[in-house]
Formats: structure tokens, C-alpha cells, sequence
């Protein structure tokens, strides 16, 4: 492995968390969007910098283009606040307009600099290392890596100060408030992190790919966890996977670095959204295949309370009358028999001890709908466990 492969790996790892970090509390305030937007509408406030400092590498620039991208958050929630649109309309007005102008901007009065949309929206890691810094003749590393290194390491030291605060005006604004912290404060924080991040990997990365490392690791976490620090590991380790497997995926295939490590993000996202514990898209069907069994179960054993009559009660009634396919009957007959809820003699079902019980507190619940009642069945009786 060169020093160019390590370089590029781990410029896209300190990316990868630099980005995950914010994202995670974008995904959580239902903001992902948000990113996409700050992404784009810093372009007028590079393009700024740029003419006031006439260098592309100075950090005014980062400065012009972090207060471009909070503009943008408070364009967009002044818009929301009107009532007349809603928040991903308001979006979906701002970040256009904002980028609409950049791109004007650059077309009339920066065409013979190297400061183009391509440039801005499109960057290479592959190049990452050949844009070095030098004090005086020793070699200090590519300058990616210096950039966003110091905003991680900048966005660590306001996570570990205000996570607290970070926490609370998320989850519980109102709270957070009475508690003598400010959101709004906390929030144009959050999105200044945000804007600054953003435009630190533009350089490296690109605007699309910072947009997919701020969120699809985050979501994916999301499908996994409740709990805010696992979640931010799991959305750092996310993307630091996605960044180190994309590469090599790229270095494989000789394709796009950035497109092989959105690729990935893509990828990681689908699996934990497929086969998450809790909420993966199988584990949720699973859940609601019991419930439509649980709601048979109950609707049967209503059925026998309800009834004496043998020929109401006779097996082949299931099929006939509450009009169920075989397979379904037996699967529900062996359900309640496993639970001992019911006892078959010549082909004639009958309430157990247990069925009554729980028969009778289900009509109670019905009739009352208690809460407490529906806790109480579900504590002593587990229709699942066969």
C-alpha cells in the first residue's frame, strides 16, 4: 500500500466522522434535507471569499461559506414560519435561489478561475494528496487532511461540551428552555458545525459525497439504536467502513473513489434496513404477520365464548363460517393449543381454564378500553411463545 493509498483512506475515514457527527442530530431533528441545501448554497459565500481574498485556499473562505450555509437555515425556517409552506417547500425555494446566484456570480466575473461548479460540487479524493502542505522544506502532509482534522477536531470539543444541550433541545425543546438553555441557540450552532464541515470536505470529497456521509450513516444507526452515543458511534463506524471499503471498491473496479464510497453507504443502509433487530423491513413484517395471528387467535376464542352450540364450535366452522383457508385454521388451532387455550374432542373445540381467563379479560378490555387491562394480558399470557 503507497502513501498516497493510506493518505486517501484516511482523509475519507476524518471525513466520514466529521460528518456523522452533525448528520447524526440533522437525522434526528428531521432535518437530513437540510444538509443537501447547505451544500449547494454556499456557493455565493465561496465565490465571496474568493473575490475578497483572491486566494482559493484561504480560510475566509470556510468563514464566507459557514455563514453563507447559516443564512441558508434561517431563510428557509423565516419562509416555514409564514405557515403558508411547509419546511421541505421552503428548502426546496432557498437553496436553489442561493446556488442559482453563485453560479451567476462565477459565470460573469470568475470565468478565468479555477473556481467552477465541477470544481465545487465534484471533488476527487484521488487528488487529495498532491495538494500538500510544506513549512518551509518539510512536507506536512495533503492539505485535506490539516482542513478537516482541525474541524473534527473542533466539532469533537463542542460535542463533549455541549452534549448535554445538544440532547435535550432535540428530543425536548420546550424542556431544554425551561431548563434555562436556548435551542435556537443550539440549533444555528448545530448548523454552523454543519456549513463548516461541508465546506471543509468540499475540497476532498465533494458536495454530493458529504451530503451521503452526513446522512445515510446516521439513518442507518437510527434503524439500529435508541440510544444518542451508540448511535453516534454506529453512524462514525458506519461511515468509516463505507469510506475504506469504497476505496478499495474504486481501486478494484477503477471507477469513482466518491461514487464507489456513496455505493457503499448505499449499501450498508439497505442491509440494516432490510435486516435491522427492531425496525428492518423483515423484522417488521415478522411483527405484523404475529399481530394479524394474534387478532385471529382472540377473534376465535371470542368466537367459542360467545358460542355453545356445538356445530358453532365444530373445527370445520373456521373454514366455513368465519371463512378462513385450511392452512390458516390449523395454524391458529395449533397456536391456541400450544398456549393452552383450548382442547379438541371429536373434531369440537372447547375454552381451557386458561382460554376463559383470557376470553374474559379481552371482553373487559373491549368494553373498558384500559390501557392497564391490555398491559395485565400481555404479562400473563404469551401467545407466541410456540
Amino acid at each position: 500500500m503507497t502513501d498516497a493509498q493510506i493518505e486517501i483512506q484516511l482523509i475519507a475515514s476524518l471525513v466520514a466522522v466529521a460528518c456523522a457527527i452533525p448528520g447524526t442530530f440533522l437525522v434526528l431533528r428531521k432535518m437530513a434535507m437540510i444538509s443537501d441545501a447547505i451544500s449547494h448554497s454556499i456557493l455565493p459565500g465561496l465565490v465571496v471569499g474568493f473575490f475578497l481574498t483572491q486566494d482559493l485556499n484561504s480560510p475566509w473562505l470556510i468563514l464566507f461559506a459557514a455563514i453563507t450555509g447559516v443564512l441558508t437555515v434561517v431563510l428557509v425556517e423565516k419562509i416555514q414560519q409564514t405557515k403558508l409552506v411547509k419546511e421541505d417547500t421552503a428548502i426546496g425555494l432557498v437553496f436553489p435561489a442561493l446556488f442559482s446566484i453563485g453560479v451567476i456570480m462565477i459565470a460573469q466575473y470568475a470565468n478565468d478561475v479555477h473556481l467552477d461548479v465541477d470544481a465545487v460540487l465534484l471533488g476527487e479524493l484521488a487528488f487529495a494528496p498532491f495538494d500538500r502542505v510544506y513549512y518551509g522544506d518539510m512536507d506536512l502532509g495533503p492539505k485535506s487532511l490539516w482542513v478537516i482534522g482541525s474541524i473534527l477536531v473542533l466539532t469533537l470539543i463542542l460535542l463533549f461540551a455541549f452534549f448535554k444541550e445538544l440532547k435535550m433541545s432535540t428530543f425536548d425543546a420546550g424542556l431544554a428552555t425551561s431548563l434555562g438553555f436556548s435551542p435556537i441557540v443550539i440549533h444555528y450552532g448545530l448548523m454552523s458545525v454543519a456549513s463548516v464541515t461541508t465546506v471543509g470536505a468540499f475540497d476532498a470529497v465533494g458536495a454530493i459525497l458529504v451530503v451521503a456521509l452526513m446522512i445515510a450513516p446516521a439513518a442507518s444507526a437510527y434503524l439500529l439504536t435508541t440510544n444518542l452515543k451508540k448511535m453516534i458511534g454506529l453512524a462514525c463506524f458506519f461511515g468509516v467502513f463505507s469510506a475504506i471499503s469504497g476505496y478499495w471498491m474504486a481501486n478494484i473496479l477503477d471507477a469513482s473513489i466518491a461514487g464507489s464510497i456513496a455505493t457503499m453507504l448505499g449499501l450498508v443502509f439497505l442491509m440494516v434496513y432490510l435486516f435491522a433487530p427492531s425496525k428492518g423491513f423483515f423484522a417488521v413484517l415478522y411483527r405484523e404477520k404475529q399481530q394479524r395471528r394474534e387478532v385471529s387467535l382472540i377473534t376465535f376464542l371470542l368466537h367459542l365464548k360467545n358460542h355453545i352450540e356445538i356445530e358453532e364450535r365444530h373445527v370445520n366452522h373456521l373454514n366455513e363460517h368465519i371463512n378462513w383457508q385450511k392452512v390458516r385454521s390449523k395454524t391458529i388451532l395449533s397456536l391456541a393449543q400450544k398456549n393452552n387455550m383450548i382442547s379438541i374432542s371429536n373434531d369440537v373445540v372447547s375454552l381451557t381454564e386458561k382460554g376463559e381467563e383470557f376470553t374474559s379479560k379481552a371482553i373487559e378490555y373491549i368494553l373498558t378500553n384500559e390501557d392497564s387491562l391490555i398491559e395485565d394480558m400481555k404479562e400473563d399470557f404469551f401467545l407466541f411463545r410456540g
